[in-house]
């Protein structure tokens, strides 16, 4: 199954078969959050898809190097690299130190990647761990004549490495489109072109986070500490690099500039990028007042959200949408989601009360290459999915007596489930053990017991009867040929 995986790459804009640089090892990097705030759920997205696709290479027998690098350092308000520092504004504000800021939200971030269920990085350096990288890649840059210094800090020379290379080939526009979007520069600014960008910054007196450097004290601009460490890591040239689509234009446009200028290589053989988040078909942001974190969306305290949901709901949610295509939030596809979740767990657990029969009902090798398939056209998680639901309508069928599985299919729709529900889409059972939900299967296994009772005296009209006045309530009873069973329906 590994030689049939196709993935898009969005510098060639195709999808190309994936042949890792060295075959022994798949050099997977993506760019991690800045840690001066909750991570929103833009963030979220990006993160759970990349661990669907982390997991799925380990699946298919890749050993992975996953470097998933935190940002702490060196994120100013803006992308011309002016504005205050975002952790240091933050820690002002706080009154506390600005690595105070950077361990709280990195917690933050932790636990809300592992109430996603999110497997964690092979690596997760952080940009103030690898200060001396970036510097030593900076003097390597200027020394290969692709940047300059003025007054502390260094910039990029970007119309002289466009000589050279082409600087906009992962949005496909070329040098003079992109100047012509930039503004002039005033007579305050001292880089010599409109798209240079720092690689180091010169400190200010009141700045919070400096470090010596050459040039001065100061620290790096955003985009050096990803093409530092990611080389650090994963070596010169590596697999996949990816990321929010947000990052295209400016943040991955610079980090090949920077690792090309410095190493005349091509720093990436797959670039991959995920989709934008709306919410009632507007896009998500904090202006528009549609943005919610995380914390928000699985307790329902938001105007916008009519109750919480589960993060195995939501992560479900956003599976039900390739990586690539814009995902929209609402209520009712949320709710929707959690329904086919459930689904997909309760199959889980009635595959292990169907009892074998010598006659098979369903076709299972074509079932298998069918979710293979469809993970290995681009990690296409929306086509899997429609594919295990139609697993449990043929285990729901073989539960009411309609198809027969075999001894073989069984096993075989065991670890089928197991490998592409729990292993590859990162799902898991969310069931309670609280003293309500023990007390609620205490009482429905004495009211099954009873109904049973009834039907053993033949008084058929109650057993329906109690039946019918559960199902009011949402509890669905069902008869099957090994005794009854009973859910609970949203």
């Amino acid at each position: 199954m590994q030689n049939q995986l196709t993935l898009f790459n969005t510098l060639s804009r195709t999808k190309e078969k994936f042949e890792p640089v060295n075959p022994g090892l798949v050099g997977l990097y993506v760019c991690g959050p800045t840690v001066y705030s909750d991570v929103h759920l833009g963030n979220c997205r990006t993160f759970i898809s990349f661990d669907l696709i982390y997991r799925y290479l380990l699946h298919l027998g890749f050993k992975v190097r996953y470097v998933r690098n935190i940002t702490d350092a060196g994120h100013l308000e803006g992308d011309r690299d002016e504005g205050d520092d975002k952790f240091a504004k933050k820690a002002k504000l706080e009154q506390l130190e600005p690595m105070e800021i950077v361990q709280k939200y990195t917690l933050g971030f932790h636990d809300v990647m592992q109430a996603f269920n999110t497997l964690p990085p092979s690596i997760e350096p952080t940009a103030t761990g690898h200060i001396c990288e970036q510097i030593e890649m900076i003097k390597e840059i200027i020394s290969k004549g692709y940047a300059y210094e003025i007054n502390g800090t260094v910039y990029f020379d970007v119309e002289k490495y466009n000589k050279e290379f082409p600087y906009g080939q992962l949005t496909n526009r070329k040098l003079e489109d992109l100047l012509e979007g930039t503004r002039e520069l005033s007579g305050q600014d001292e880089k010599r072109g409109r798209l240079d960008f720092a690689l180091w910054i010169g400190a200010k007196p009141e700045t919070l986070m400096r470090w010596p450097s050459p040039w001065g004290w100061g620290f790096p601009g955003w985009h050096i500490e990803c093409s530092a460490m990611s080389s650090k890591y994963l070596g010169n040239t590596f697999d996949i690099h990816g990321g929010g689509m947000d990052l295209q234009a400016t943040h991955h446009t610079n980090e090949i500039a920077q690792s090309q200028a410095c190493n005349h290589k091509s720093p990436v053989k797959y670039w991959m990028h995920t989709n934008m988040l709306t919410v009632n078909g507007v896009r998500m942001s904090k202006t528009a007042g549609n943005g919610f974190l995380p914390g928000e969306l699985f307790t329902g305290n938001h105007p916008l959200l009519e109750k919480g949901y589960s993060p195995m709901g939501v992560r479900f949610f956003m599976m039900q949408s390739h990586y690539r295509s814009t995902l929209d939030f609402s209520n009712e596809a949320l709710q929707a989601s959690e329904k086919g979740y459930a689904r997909l767990m309760t199959a889980i657990k009635t595959l292990e009360k169907i009892k074998p029969s010598s006659n098979s009902g369903i076709f299972l090798n074509e079932r298998i290459k069918a979710c293979y398939d469809a993970m290995n056209d681009d990690f296409n998680s929306p086509v899997l999915i429609a594919e295990l639901f139609e697993i449990t309508r043929e285990i729901n069928s073989a539960n009411d007596g309609k198809i027969s599985f075999s001894e073989s299919d069984i096993k075989g729709l065991k670890k089928l489930m197991h490998n592409f529900v729990f292993d590859v889409l990162g799902l898991k059972s969310e069931s309670s053990n609280t003293s309500k939900d023990k007390a609620l299967q205490g009482v429905m296994e004495i009211i099954l017991e009873i109904r049973k009772e009834i039907k053993t005296k033949k008084d058929f009209a109650s057993s329906d009867k109690l039946r019918d006045d559960l199902k009011k309530i949402n509890i669905t009873i069902k008869d099957t040929k090994d005794g009854a069973t009973w859910s609970i329906e949203e």
